[in-house]
């Protein structure tokens, strides 16, 4: 099952993460910040209060917000192949 082993703020509204199956990288989340639960994530110093939850295993915030593994891992690849079309 896939789940992140590391999650931390490096910058705004973007993350640095680590998955268990060895795929790592950086995401910024601020286009996905729309909703209510995710709108205040939008303030930095409510964004920065991300954590990895051990028993979720995602990053997750104090007022609920979560994303789910699958959906951050599919940022990364994006991203991934994005950068790759670029070089």
């Amino acid at each position: 099952m896939l789940h992140l082993i590391s999650a931390q703020v490096i910058a705004g509204h973007s993350l640095s993460l680590r998955f268990n199956d060895g795929t790592h990288g950086e995401v910024d989340l601020s286009a996905e910040l729309t909703g209510p639960v995710f709108e205040a994530l939008l303030d930095p110093d409510q964004f920065k209060q991300a954590y990895l939850d051990p028993e979720l295993r995602t990053v997750c915030w104090p007022n609920g917000a979560d994303f789910a593994p699958e959906f951050l891992r599919s940022l990364v690849s994006e991203k991934q192949v994005v950068g790759q079309l670029k070089s």
